[in-house]
């Protein structure tokens, strides 16, 4: 079942090069779903780059619960919400 569009096309259908629209494109030909998220950092690669550094030291810096169960717990949140992860 293809994804619902985004209220935004000119964020879906931005199409200058870069490492987000590669792994969307990849995606989109395997058939599989992605997290829409991603059309904004291909849109606005600088902009967006705080929020991706902020995601990933949020999963993956010394805490009282592993990096792994850190991704468990955002994988299922994600499921409940019908958004891949």
């Amino acid at each position: 079942m293809p994804m619902k569009p985004m209220f935004l096309p000119g964020v879906e259908n931005h199409s200058e090069p870069s490492p987000y629209l590669n792994a969307i494109k990849m995606m989109r030909n395997a058939g599989q779903e992605y997290p829409q998220i991603w059309h904004m950092f291909a849109f606005l690669p600088k902009a967006t780059q705080h929020l991706a550094q902020f995601t990933q030291e949020i999963l993956r810096e010394p805490g009282p619960l592993t990096p792994g169960f850190r991704e468990l717990i955002a994988a299922y949140t994600s499921a409940r919400n019908h958004c891949p992860f």
